[in-house]
């Protein structure tokens, strides 16, 4: 695929729930809309903020189906699809309808705690199934194994199907060795929106974001800002919306994103448990920033 389409913003998106807890699709098509009308690059459905780890298979397969028919190719769909069991993996793959999606972005295994070299086996033999690209995902605040720059190097260089990495293990100079030393046409995609900039300024491609959600125009504006090299219009959106994005992860994600949504009338603030949703003291502070 041309990668340039993945340059810019991606958006992690909410699953919206109705207050019983079933999928409110109604709420998922404004959202989407919304989303590419504030002109986002791409969407990356079942993901972490998409509370993934609670829907079941066939409301995932429900959710990958109707983003893709919601999109309609007006911009790339990137589908989570990862986990901690390489063959279950690889039968979820099998049996996954990949019309209209566009890459995968895999999750690095968690609980298992495995080595670097068996995350590398575990990559390696998920590129070599899969039929679309895939996006490397390090997030070890949530999966408790971090992949080292030199295993994503190695990904990078040997795994021809690995186009790039969702990077949110917040390590400034792990991510410059990345930089430094990748392939000219592999992607290095923030994980964390507060440091999208900086990472942007260093070489980035861009963000799979969450405040993008709620703020798609601001916040894909400012990432094309950085793109384009003018970091002088970028730093006076990030700044716009900096407090927000601290904001949101005051009281855990999705829980704060979705009040943040609920609180501008996007969807509601519904989660599945374990997760509960935003506290009042959360909730009065996100109210306070957004007023100013």
């Amino acid at each position: 695929m041309n990668l340039n389409k993945l340059k810019g913003t991606g958006v992690a998106l909410v699953t919206p729930f109705h207050k019983d807890g079933s999928i409110d699709f109604k709420c998922f098509r404004k959202l989407i809309d919304r989303c590419i009308d504030g002109k986002v690059e791409y969407l990356v459905p079942l993901g972490t903020t998409g509370e993934s780890a609670t829907l079941n298979k066939d409301e995932k397969r429900a959710v990958a189906d109707f983003v893709v028919e919601t999109a309609a190719k007006r911009v790339p769909v990137i589908l989570g699809l990862g986990g901690n069991n390489t063959q279950e993996i690889l039968h979820s793959i099998e049996e996954q309808d990949f019309s209209g999606v566009d890459a995968i972005l895999s999750v690095s295994p968690y609980y298992n705690r495995p080595s670097q070299k068996g995350i590398i086996q575990h990559y390696k033999i998920i590129a070599s199934h899969c039929p679309v690209p895939v996006i490397l995902y390090n997030v070890p605040s949530r999966t408790g194994s971090n992949l080292d720059a030199d295993t994503t190097l190695e990904l990078a260089h040997e795994a021809e199907n690995i186009i790039g990495i969702k990077e949110a293990s917040g390590n400034l100079e792990k991510i410059l060795k990345i930089l430094k030393n990748k392939p000219k046409d592999f992607l290095v995609i923030s994980g964390d929106d507060a440091i999208t900039l900086p990472i942007m300024a260093c070489g980035g491609d861009g963000v799979i974001s969450v405040i993008a959600n709620a703020y798609p125009r601001d916040f894909s504006e400012m990432v094309r800002a950085c793109l384009d090299g003018n970091y002088e219009k970028a730093r006076k959106l990030n700044f716009k919306l900096l407090d927000i994005i601290h904001a949101i992860f005051a009281d855990g994600s999705p829980s704060g994103i979705k009040g943040l949504l609920n609180v501008t009338g996007v969807c509601s603030e519904h989660v599945r448990l374990p997760l509960v949703p935003a506290g009042r003291s959360a909730l009065n502070k996100l109210e306070a920033v957004i007023r100013g």
